[in-house]
C-alpha cells in the first residue's frame, strides 16, 4: 500500500481538526449538557483503555498466543463487574476528599507525602513505556502507509497537535478534580471512531476477504488449521497472570483512575458503566481474529513485530489502510490526552509542590493552571523521547507488558487501603519499593540496554525456571510486594493520623473525627489565618467557596460547624494542589487549640455520614443502623424537648419538641458551645448544667409568646472506655399547669377569705352599730363642745369601720353568688352612666374627664346591681390613678358571642411587682388608709358569677402609659342559649 504524504498528514490533522470543532461545541453548547452528560458518553470515555494496544498490539499478542490476547479485554471487564466492591468506594473516596490521582489516594491514606512521591515516581516509570507505544504506533502506521524516511518527525508533529488540545480543553481549570464536560465528550468520540474503525475492519475481513461466515469456517478447517497450529497458546497460569495485570491496570493506571474517579458523573452512572463497558470492549475484541485471519489468507507476514499491523496488509485499497491509521490515531491519541492529563497532575502535587510549596504566590491560580501546563507538554514530550531512545528497539508486546507490570506494583498498596485498616505507610512503602526494584532490575535492562535481565528466583521457585521473563517478575515482584508489605505492617506501629485515615478509606468503616476546639473562631478568621500561606485573594476566595458548599455565613462560630468547614477547606485545596500540601497549609495555619482537653469522638458527623451511607449497608449492620434510625427518631419526635451535651459543653441533639419552643432550628444550634446560644437559653441550661440537683421546677422564661413557666430535668451519662459521657436535659413547659394551680389557689383564697369575711362583718357590725349609737346618743346628753367634738371623730371612724364591713359584706356575698340567677337584659351604656353619677356624688369629678362611649343598644345578660358595682370599683380605680385633668374612656364592641368593655384611663400604671395578684384580697396600689384591697377582688368574683373574663393591660397597648381593664360579658340572645367560654388567650 502506498498512500502520499499529503494525504496521510491531511487525514489525521482533519481528524484532530474534528476532536478541535467537537470540543468546541461543547464549549460553546451547541451539545446539549443531557447530551454531554449521558452516561452513554461516560461509557465511551471509559473506552479510553483501548489504547493503541487495542488496535494493534491485540493483534500482535493474537499471533504470538492466540486468544490469549482476550486477556486484555476480560481483565477490565473482571474489574469493572466487580464495581461495586471495588470502584464505588475508591469513587466515594475520591469525591468526598476530591481525591485526583492514585498518588492522592495513597498520600491520603497513608499520610504522609512521601508516599504519594513514590507512587508518581512508579506511575511515571510505568506509563513511559506505554505513551512510547502511542507514538511509536503512530509513527510505524505512517511508515507503513507512506514510506516516510522521517516517521518519527511526523509522530511528533501529531504528538505537538495532542499536546495543544489537551492543554486548550483539559487544563482550563486550576482543579484537577473539575469535570472536563469538553474532554469526556471528546474521547467518547474517539471510542466510537476507533470501534467503528474496528468493526468496519472486522466486516471487510469477513466479507470481502473472506465470503462470509461459512467461508471463514471452511477456511479454517482446512488451509487455516496449519496458521493455528503454529500459535503456541499460553499456558494457564501465564493466562491467570496477564488477567491479574490487566485486571489491576483497569483503575491503577493514570489515566484510567482519571476517567472512573475524577470525572464520574455518580455512583448509578460507574455502576451502569460495570456491564457497558465490558459490552464495548467484546464489540472491540470481535475483529481482532477476523482481521489476523484475513491478514493470514492473503499471505500477510504474521510473526514478530509485523503482526501488529495486519490490518494495513488486508487490502491494497487506501481506504483499509486509512480505517487502520484513524483506529490506530484515535486510540493514541485519546490515551496520551489522558495520561498527560493525569500524570500532569501527579507530578504538579506529589513532585513540584512538595519540592517547591506554594507558600504566598502573588498568583496562585495562574501559578498553578501555567505548571500544569508546562507539564503536560513535557509528559508528552516525554512520551516521545522514550519512544525515539528506547520503543523504536521493541515490539508492542514487551512495551505495554513492562507498563502494566509496573503499574501492578500498586496493586497490593490499593487492596490494603481499602480491605485492610491495619496496614500502615512503612509496610507500604516497603513492598512497593521492593516490588519496583525486581520489576526495575528484571525488565529495565533489556528496555535501556543489551544487558540481561536480573531475575533471582528465590529458594522454591526454581520451577519458574525458563518460564518468559514477563511471568517470572510480575510472581516475583507482586508476591515480595505482598509479602513485606504485610509483615512490616504487623511489625511496626501504626500512627493515629493513620488509622483516622484507614476507618475513611476502608469499606466497612465510617470516620470517626475528633471534638477539637480551633484556634479559628470564624469563617473570617479563617481568611486570616490562610492568607500567611495563599494570600489574601486566594485564602478568601477558598473560603468563600467552603462557605457556600457547606450553607454557612462567615461569623459561624459553632465548633461543629467549623470543623466541617475545615474539612471542607482541607478537600478543596486537595483538589487544587493534592492533599499532602493541602493537609500541611491546614494544620499549620489552621491548627486545633492544643488547651482543648481530652478529645472525643464527633457522634453528630457519624450520625451525618451514616445517613449518608446506609442506603450501601446490608445484612445486620443494615439492621443495626434501622435501630439507630428508630432511636433517632423517637428523640427527635419526643413530645417533650430535649438536648444533650458533650463533656466539652459541646451540643450535641436538639429535638423537634425544643425547637417549637424555642423557635431555633436544631441545625442552627447543633454543634454549639452552651454558653454561645441565644438568651435565654445559654443562661437557663447553664444554671441546670450547674445545679447539683437534677431538677428545677417550673422557671420563669419570658419568651416570644410570653412568660412561660418550664421544668428542667437532668440526666448524666458517665463516659467509659467505649462510650462518650455527657448531660441530657428534658425540658418540659408545664405554663398551663402553673397557670390552673393559680387559678386553683386564687379560688380557694377567696373562698377562704370569703368565710372569713362573712363572719368578720356579723362579729364587728353589731359592736359597730353599738357605738355609733351611742356616739350619736351623746350628742343630746352634753353641750361640752370638746365631748361633741370626740363624739364626732367617734362617729366618723365607726363610719369608716362600717364601710369596711360592707365591703366584706358584700365580697362574702359575692363568693357565694350563684350565676345565672336573676339574670336580665341590661344596657352596659345606662349602667356606666349610673356608676359616672355616683361617682360624681362622691366626689366632684370636676378634675377628670369621663368618656361612656358604650352603644346603648348593645345589652348583657346578667345583674344590674352587680354590675354597676363592677363599674363603680373600676371607674373608682382609675379616678384615682389619674392625674387631673386625666381622661377615662369607656367603651365597648361585640366579639362574636361576646360583649367586650374597656376601661381606660391615662395615670401611672400598675406596678409590675403587684400586677400578677390585683385579684388577690387586700392587695391594693393605693397608700395605706386609702383603700382595703378588696374591690378587684369582688370585681374578679362578679365576673365569674357571669361566667366572663377579665385581663389588665398596664401599659394599653399603643400607649405609653396608663392601664386598660378589659371585660367579656355574655351578650344577650333572644334564643337565652349561653355563649361558650372565651378565648382564653385574651
Amino acid at each position: 500500500m502506498s498512500a502520499s504524504l499529503v494525504s496521510v498528514l491531511a487525514l489525521g490533522t482533519g481528524y484532530l481538526l474534528l476532536l478541535f470543532l467537537c470540543a468546541l461545541a461543547v464549549e460553546r453548547g451547541w451539545i446539549p449538557a443531557r447530551i454531554a452528560r449521558h452516561p452513554a458518553v461516560y461509557t465511551l470515555a471509559l473506552g479510553v483503555y483501548a489504547s493503541a494496544w487495542a488496535i494493534y498490539g491485540s493483534l500482535e499478542l493474537a499471533s504470538n498466543a492466540g486468544f490469549g490476547y482476550l486477556a486484555y479485554y476480560l481483565g477490565v471487564a473482571g474489574a469493572f463487574l466487580l464495581a461495586p466492591v471495588l470502584l464505588v468506594p475508591i469513587q466515594r473516596l475520591s469525591r468526598t476528599y476530591q481525591l485526583s490521582s492514585l498518588a492522592d489516594l495513597f498520600a491520603f491514606r497513608f499520610r504522609s507525602r512521601w508516599v504519594g512521591t513514590l507512587v508518581t515516581l512508579v506511575s511515571l516509570l510505568a506509563v513511559m513505556p506505554l505513551l512510547a507505544l502511542q507514538v511509536q504506533t503512530m509513527g510505524d502506521a505512517i511508515f507503513l502507509m507512506t514510506g516516510a524516511a522521517s516517521p518519527s518527525l511526523l509522530a511528533l508533529a501529531f504528538c505537538v497537535l495532542i499536546a495543544l488540545f489537551t492543554i486548550l480543553f483539559g487544563a482550563r481549570h486550576t482543579r484537577l478534580h473539575a469535570r472536563h464536560d469538553t474532554l469526556l465528550v471528546t474521547i467518547a468520540l474517539e471510542s466510537a471512531v476507533k470501534l467503528g474503525a474496528m468493526l468496519a475492519l472486522g466486516a471487510f475481513a469477513l466479507f470481502a476477504v473472506f465470503d462470509g461466515p461459512a467461508d471463514l469456517q471452511v477456511w479454517l478447517d482446512g488451509p487455516g488449521r496449519a496458521a493455528q497450529a503454529g500459535v503456541e497458546h499460553l499456558d494457564p497460569a501465564q493466562w491467570r497472570t496477564l488477567l491479574l495485570l490487566f485486571f489491576a491496570a483497569a483503575f491503577l493506571m493514570p489515566h484510567m483512575f482519571h476517567i472512573t474517579f475524577a470525572e464520574t458523573l455518580s455512583r448509578r452512572t460507574l455502576l451502569q458503566a460495570s456491564w457497558t463497558l465490558p459490552l464495548f470492549l467484546l464489540l472491540m475484541a470481535l475483529p481482532v481474529p477476523l482481521i489476523l485471519w484475513a491478514a493470514q489468507r492473503v499471505g500477510a507476514e504474521a510473526t514478530g513485530s509485523g503482526a501488529a499491523y495486519l490490518a494495513f496488509a488486508l487490502s491494497e485499497s487506501w481506504w483499509v489502510g486509512a480505517l487502520a491509521f484513524i483506529a490506530g490515531l484515535a486510540a493514541a491519541s485519546g490515551t496520551m490526552i489522558i495520561i498527560s492529563l493525569a500524570l500532569s497532575g501527579m507530578i504538579l502535587n506529589h513532585l513540584v509542590l512538595v519540592a517547591h510549596p506554594p507558600i504566598d504566590q502573588p498568583d496562585l491560580y495562574h501559578w498553578l493552571r501555567w505548571l500544569r501546563r508546562a507539564l503536560i507538554g513535557a509528559v508528552i514530550l516525554g512520551g516521545w523521547l522514550f519512544y525515539r531512545t528506547v520503543g523504536v528497539n521493541h515490539d508492542l508486546t514487551t512495551l505495554g507488558l513492562a507498563a502494566f507490570i509496573g503499574m501492578a506494583q500498586c496493586l497490593p498498596g490499593m487492596l490494603a487501603l481499602l480491605y485492610w485498616p491495619g496496614a500502615n505507610r512503612k509496610g507500604m512503602v516497603s513492598g512497593l519499593a521492593a516490588g519496583t526494584l525486581i520489576w526495575l532490575a528484571g525488565l529495565w535492562p533489556p528496555l535501556l540496554t543489551d544487558l540481561p535481565a536480573l531475575v533471582v528466583l528465590p529458594p522454591g521457585l526454581e520451577m519458574l525456571a525458563g518460564e518468559p521473563e514477563w511471568y517470572i517478575v510480575t510472581l516475583v515482584s507482586l508476591a515480595t510486594n505482598i509479602l513485606i508489605l504485610i509483615l512490616v505492617s504487623l511489625a511496626t506501629r501504626t500512627s493515629p493520623g493513620e488509622r483516622a485515615a484507614a476507618e475513611a478509606c476502608s469499606v466497612d468503616a465510617v470516620i470517626r473525627p475528633k471534638r477539637l476546639p480551633l484556634e479559628a473562631a470564624n469563617g473570617e478568621e479563617f481568611k486570616h489565618h490562610l492568607a500567611r500561606a495563599l494570600g489574601d485573594d486566594v485564602a478568601s476566595r477558598e473560603v468563600d467557596r467552603a462557605l457556600a458548599a457547606l450553607h454557612l455565613s462567615p461569623l459561624e462560630s459553632r465548633p461543629y460547624a467549623l470543623r466541617r468547614l475545615r474539612d471542607r477547606i482541607q478537600a478543596n485545596l486537595s483538589g487544587l494542589m493534592g492533599p499532602s500540601v493541602a493537609q500541611d497549609i491546614v494544620d499549620r495555619y489552621l491548627p486545633y487549640r492544643q488547651d482543648g482537653g481530652d478529645a472525643t469522638e464527633d457522634i453528630h458527623f457519624v450520625e451525618s455520614r451514616l445517613e449518608a451511607y446506609r442506603t450501601r449497608l446490608t445484612g445486620l449492620a443494615r439492621e443495626l443502623d434501622g435501630l439507630r434510625r428508630y432511636h433517632r427518631r423517637t428523640l427527635t419526635r419526643l413530645p417533650v424537648g430535649l438536648c444533650a451535651f458533650g463533656d466539652d459543653g459541646e451540643l450535641l441533639m436538639w429535638n423537634d419538641a425544643l425547637s417549637a419552643l424555642t423557635g431555633i432550628p436544631g441545625e442552627s444550634v447543633v454543634g454549639a458551645r452552651r454558653d454561645s446560644l441565644p438568651a435565654p437559653w445559654g443562661e437557663l441550661l447553664g444554671r441546670i448544667l450547674a445545679e447539683p440537683h437534677s431538677h428545677l421546677y417550673k422557671q420563669p422564661v419570658e419568651l416570644e409568646g410570653g412568660l412561660r413557666y418550664l421544668t428542667l430535668h437532668k440526666a448524666e451519662l458517665h463516659e467509659d472506655r467505649h462510650e462518650p459521657g455527657g448531660k441530657v436535659i428534658l425540658i418540659e413547659d408545664h405554663s398551663e399547669m402553673k397557670w390552673l394551680e393559680d387559678e386553683l389557689v386564687h379560688a380557694a383564697r377567696l373562698a377562704s377569705i370569703g368565710q372569713l369575711a362573712a363572719g368578720v362583718a356579723h362579729e364587728i357590725g353589731n359592736p359597730i352599730t353599738g357605738i355609733s349609737s351611742l356616739a350619736q346618743n351623746l350628742r343630746y346628753d352634753t353641750d361640752d363642745p370638746r365631748l361633741l367634738e370626740t363624739a364626732g371623730q367617734i362617729q366618723q371612724l365607726t363610719d369608716r369601720v362600717s364601710r369596711i364591713v360592707s365591703s366584706l359584706v358584700g365580697f362574702a356575698h359575692g363568693g357565694r353568688h350563684v350565676a345565672g340567677q336573676a339574670f336580665a337584659p341590661v344596657s352596659m351604656a345606662a349602667v356606666t352612666d349610673e356608676a359616672l353619677h355616683l361617682i360624681h356624688l362622691a366626689r366632684s369629678g370636676e378634675d377628670v374627664d369621663y368618656h361612656n362611649l358604650c352603644p346603648p343598644d348593645l345589652e348583657v345578660q346578667g345583674d344590674a346591681q352587680r354590675l354597676l358595682q363592677v363599674m363603680i370599683n373600676l371607674l373608682g380605680n382609675a379616678r384615682d390613678a389619674s392625674e387631673p385633668g386625666g381622661r377615662v374612656v369607656v367603651d365597648a364592641a361585640p366579639e362574636g358571642e361576646w360583649l367586650l368593655v374597656t376601661v381606660t384611663d391615662e395615670g401611672h400604671g400598675i406596678d409590675e411587682r403587684v400586677r400578677d395578684h390585683l385579684f388577690e384580697p387586700f392587695t391594693t396600689t393605693k397608700p395605706p388608709g386609702e383603700g382595703t384591697g378588696l374591690g378587684l377582688p369582688l370585681v374578679y368574683s362578679i365576673i365569674a358569677e357571669h361566667r366572663g373574663q377579665i385581663d389588665i393591660d398596664s401599659p394599653p397597648p399603643g400607649q405609653p402609659r396608663g392601664t386598660r381593664i378589659s371585660l367579656w360579658l355574655p351578650l344577650n340572645r333572644q334564643d337565652g342559649e349561653s355563649p361558650d367560654e372565651p378565648d382564653s388567650d385574651r
